[in-house]
């Protein structure tokens, strides 16, 4: 790789890196940046993933105060991340090339369109989680004999447990929106505000992509492209500290503007290759 290519990949680490701590579609700065510099889109993945992995240590440190009180819900939740990510690694690993410049295009529509509806749903959250506490049903869940393991029915923490496993595989598979996808979907179960649901979401997207990454470093380290890898890292690194500390004060309708322009990009240049 060229100098300026080097610098534009560290940038788009950068913004990854932050976009992460707050939205969690940074895979939608990276990845098309990636596969227009003529990185293979399943080398970009797999570099990408690894890349990632210091931005999702820096984004889960920088939202600590938000996890306090959660630690109970992670002896089930991590597991289940653990599970779901090995086998989104081994279909990436394992299915044909082709495959994946099939499916991933699909995935990027659905996750541009979570991305474009994230303000809808944050404000539906929101009031749900607005209406609960004036119903009186988190009190209610937190004294039900029943509501063990982190303050969650029996019923409700299986159901966050097949949510957590099957938005894992997608993430061990292709990373993109996975965080958006996991706010999403655990908002509906949980009771917890939006800011307590990223700092989860922030821990449980660390350990897809460590394990991911570790996986292909272990099975797939010659399809790894190290340069990428490198300069990722160095930015997601920046970007996760600063989106966890600052990332709030960016223009959301700024951020999603540039995460919907790439990934249009990135379905563009896979399906031209």
């Amino acid at each position: 790789m060229e100098l300026w290519q080097i610098a534009l990949i560290v940038l788009a680490g950068i913004g990854a890196g932050g976009i992460n701590a707050v939205v969690g579609s940074g895979t939608l700065i990276t990845f098309p940046v990636l596969v227009a510099f003529g990185v293979p889109p399943v080398v970009a993945t797999m570099s990408n993933a690894v890349g990632l992995v210091p931005g999702n240590i820096a984004s889960s440190f920088g939202y600590r105060e938000e996890l306090k009180g959660q630690w109970k819900r992670f002896a089930g939740f991590v597991p289940a991340s653990l599970a779901g990510s090995l086998l989104g690694a081994y279909l990436l690993l394992h299915l044909p090339e082709d495959a994946f410049e099939t499916i991933v295009p699909i995935l990027l529509v659905l996750a541009l369109i979570m991305v474009v509806g994230q303000p809808y749903l944050s404000r539906h959250l929101k009031a749900r989680a607005l209406r609960r506490r004036e119903q009186g049903h988190d009190l209610a869940e937190a004294t039900d004999p029943d509501a063990a393991r982190g303050g969650l029915s029996t019923g409700k923490y299986i159901l966050a447990l097949v949510v957590i496993f099957l938005t894992a595989i997608y993430g061990g598979y292709f990373a993109a929106a996975q965080g958006i996808i996991l706010v999403a979907l655990l908002g509906l179960i949980l009771t917890d505000d939006l800011q307590r649901l990223n700092g989860l979401k922030n821990v449980l997207v660390l350990v897809v992509n460590t394990v991911s990454a570790t996986t292909y470093i272990i099975v797939g380290h010659d399809r790894i492209n190290w340069t990428a890898v490198i300069c990722v890292a160095v930015g997601s690194l920046i970007g996760g500290y600063l989106g966890a500390r600052v990332g709030r004060k960016f223009s959301p309708g700024l951020l999603r503007t540039v995460i919907v322009v790439l990934g249009l990009v990135a379905i563009v240049r896979i399906l031209t290759l």
